[in-house]
């Protein structure tokens, strides 16, 4: 194996997969920094498992190169990469009790068995799964089986973990206990792992950094909180979040500097005017779109921006989902704290400080000055 120099741990640089002239990943370069939880997010189709199956062995890039600790793997077997990956599906050997499920992959490679033993007692008690491991998986939960997926990973001690969607089989319940468990994981392991996704929300609570990817490429790279706060673009903001930000087309009635009017029939009185943290590239007559997101808005008779009737009410305890829609016709959605008193057909008024601004092409142009 090449080594390239480079001081990161896994390096994808200008990757390209093609499938019968159909580019599924097209020019996709990121790095990875030892110990981090790198998340692939996207919606279905835009390359993230084809990506994972890369970095894997399992899939032959059409060009490009993978580097793990600086070494060029990019012809290297999937078995001597020294990476584990957990798939979607458990594929655990039926006949197999549990232990000889987790030692198959130590015993391919004759690991001693007194080894053997010592590593799969040892991950069953990081995992807690030792009273199971007697046990063949048709007597599992689906909690369970996964468990043992990610257990049979960790006891080949591999330098890099790849996850491909390993908890959309899980009910809303078990997704949000191995999420917790796989953090749990990653923080007492401390080694590197890659986990594909289209759940935004798992993206948002697992990872370190991530990678927002569509159509084969990548939208944009940060924190959650980044890409949270400071969305590259409109599909980056529509997908991170939830529920997802509120847009509106409007256009640019005058900019002076970072003061902007903006006109829509949304609008209250069709115009408004805000301030951004930067001065933004437009001028009068250019159409843009701005966007807020639902926990930004709050009810305000005085400084109100649009003014909505309320369709739908969806209670979830401690907050209140309230969908509506303008005199214009754009839908638009509060996430209220509490249970507001509100009806079907009320007409609610909504202000806001926080407004992301985005030109004709979807690009972000700038944020209005927010509150702190």
């Amino acid at each position: 194996m090449k080594k390239s120099g480079n001081t990161t741990f896994l390096s994808l640089k200008n990757v390209v997969k093609t499938f019968g002239g159909h580019a599924a990943v097209r020019g996709v370069s990121f790095d990875a920094e030892p110990s981090e939880f790198v998340v692939f997010v996207g919606p279905s189709g835009c390359g993230k498992s084809t990506l994972l199956r890369i970095i894997a062995g399992l899939e032959e890039l059409s060009e490009g190169n993978v580097f793990i600790e600086g070494c060029d793997v990019t012809h290297v077997a999937p078995a001597q990469r020294q990476v584990s990956m957990v798939f979607q599906s458990y594929a655990l050997y039926p006949h197999m009790t549990v232990f000889e499920n987790m030692a198959f992959g130590l015993e391919m490679v004759k690991t001693p068995k007194a080894e053997i033993e010592c590593q799969v007692r040892e991950t069953a008690r990081i995992l807690q799964i030792e009273p199971l491991l007697e046990r063949k998986p048709r007597q599992l939960s689906g909690g369970q089986r996964q468990r043992v997926a990610i257990g049979r990973a960790i006891v080949r001690k591999p330098k890099l973990f790849l996850f491909d969607e390993p908890l959309s089989n899980l009910d809303a319940d078990l997704r949000t206990q191995m999420r917790v468990e796989i953090a749990k994981l990653h923080r007492d392991l401390g080694v590197t792992m890659v986990y594909v996704t289209h759940d935004q929300i798992e993206a948002m609570t697992l990872a370190d950094r991530i990678v927002v990817l569509r159509d084969g490429l990548v939208e944009q790279v940060g924190s959650p909180s980044e890409l949270y706060d400071s969305p590259a673009n409109l599909f980056v903001a529509g997908f991170i979040g939830s529920p997802k930000m509120n847009f509106f087309k409007a256009a640019v009635d005058a900019s002076v500097g970072d003061n902007l009017t903006l006109s829509a029939p949304c609008l209250i009185g069709g115009k408004t005017h805000i301030r951004l943290k930067t001065t933004p590239i437009v001028k009068p007559g250019d159409f843009v779109t701005f966007g807020v997101r639902p926990a930004d808005f709050k009810p305000d008779e005085a400084h109100a921006l649009i003014e909505i009737s309320v369709e739908v009410m969806e209670n979830l305890g401690g907050e209140t989902q309230i969908y509506g829609r303008t005199g214009a016709g754009d839908g638009a959605i509060w996430l209220a704290k509490g249970r507001p008193n509100l009806g079907v057909g009320s007409a609610l008024r909504l202000a806001t400080s926080k407004i992301y601004l985005f030109d004709e092409a979807g690009k972000a142009i700038g944020r209005s000055d927010f509150d702190g």
